[in-house]
Parts: C-alpha cells; structure tokens; sequence
C-alpha cells in the first residue's frame, strides 16, 4: 500500500516561478523540513539560501540546470552544475537540448548529458529532463538511453514549463527503457495523492511538484511552478 508519508519521502518539493522571492524560499523549506520531503528544487539563484535553511536535516537541495529550454551549451551546463555544487545543491535537475534530439544528433545529445555528469561526478545526484510533450514515444526511448549511456541517475519527464507534464504512460515508458537500476522522475502536473499514486504504479520514484502540501493532505492550495 503506497502511504502518504511513502509519498512525502519521494517529493522534490518544488518552486521555480520567476516571480520567486527569498521568503518564499524560506517557505517551502520549512515545509519540506516539517514534512520530510526528499528535497526543495529551486532555480540556482537560490542554492546557498536552500543550502542554509535545510541545514541539519535530512532534506537535500536540488536546483535545475540549462531550464527550462535545454538550449545553452554543455560548457555552460557543465560550469552550472560545478557552481550549483560550490553553492551546496546535492542533485540537479538538466534539461537536454531538446532540438538536437529531434533532429536526430544523438552523440551531440549524449556529451551534453556526460558534461553535467561528470561535472557531478560523485558530488550530486544528476536527473535528466527529457520533456516528454514534445517528443515522439520514439525519442522519449532514444532520450532515455542517452541518459543511461551517460551515466546519468535519473530520467525525468517535465520542466513543468511546456505543453503538459507528467502523464502515467510515459513514465511507464521510461521505466521499461531505463530498467530498475535507474531513477525515474514525474514532474509537473501532479496535483493530488492520486496522481502521485498513479505515477508510482508506473514506476516513478521521485515525485517533483509544487503542489506537495496538498498531495498529502495538509492543505487544498493549488500551486504551479
């Protein structure tokens, strides 16, 4: 049976709306520490605040990389995620160069990944955002193993910034690319504990969502990123 706290324990607890104050960051950590959530994803701007507030607890600090549109280049996602790391983030969150996997350049798709890889290597947890609303169901399987070649730990399906996010059929999709070894992350449009539930029986295992107090039944607030 899939708790709410099992729930809780897989939510990156997420705000990463431009609009974003530092008091809303001081925010939803404090909610993340009173829940036990897996971590607070913020955009890097506000690593080092995360970093202080969540300090002492068991809550880690995630940030994104390259988002939302995967456009910039891997020496700058690289050098990104080298400062994410300084500033204290224990995972990131890269969005892939979306355009070079349509148009079919896979090795170009591939070093990019590899760069924020190895720049995390042994240092943060590295989660791959493939955008699966803009993909075919052939490119989402060709952006999965990309991922896994590269040494990557987790596939994830949304910024939450496109179309649409997370749908129960393409995490069931990336989990039987991927296989067991890897992470799988539904983010964006998860907006209740069945939705959560839905997305775990598919085979997510990290749930990303700015809606996380509602998921688990502390308030009926509904929030987008």
């Amino acid at each position: 049976m899939i708790t709410k706290e099992y729930v809780a324990s897989i939510i990156d607890h997420t705000i990463l709306k431009a609009e974003t104050t530092p008091d809303d960051i001081k925010k939803i950590c404090n909610e993340a520490k009173e829940n036990s959530f897996a971590s607070v994803c913020v955009n890097p701007c506000y690593v080092k605040l995360v970093a202080d507030e969540l300090k002492g607890s068991n809550v880690k600090v995630c940030t994104v990389i390259g988002f939302p549109l995967g456009a910039t280049t891997k020496e700058v996602k690289a050098y990104e995620t080298e400062k994410a790391i300084e500033d204290g983030a224990n995972e990131v969150d890269m969005v892939i160069n979306i355009g070079m996997l349509k148009a079919g350049n896979y090795d170009y798709v591939k070093e990019d990944i590899k760069a924020v890889v190895d720049a995390a290597k042994g240092k943060a947890l590295v989660k791959v955002i493939i955008e699966t609303c803009l993909l075919t169901d052939d490119e989402k399987i060709m952006a999965c193993k990309l991922a896994k070649e590269a040494g990557a730990d987790f596939v994830k399906t949304s910024t939450g910034f496109s179309k649409w996010g997370a749908k129960a059929e393409d995490v069931k999709l990336m989990r039987d690319t991927v296989g067991p070894e890897m992470g799988v992350k539904a983010s964006g449009g998860v907006h209740s504990f069945e939705d959560a539930v839905k997305m775990i029986e598919a085979g997510a295992n990290r749930i990303g969502a700015s809606s996380s107090l509602k998921i688990i039944g502390k308030s009926k607030d509904e929030q987008s990123y």
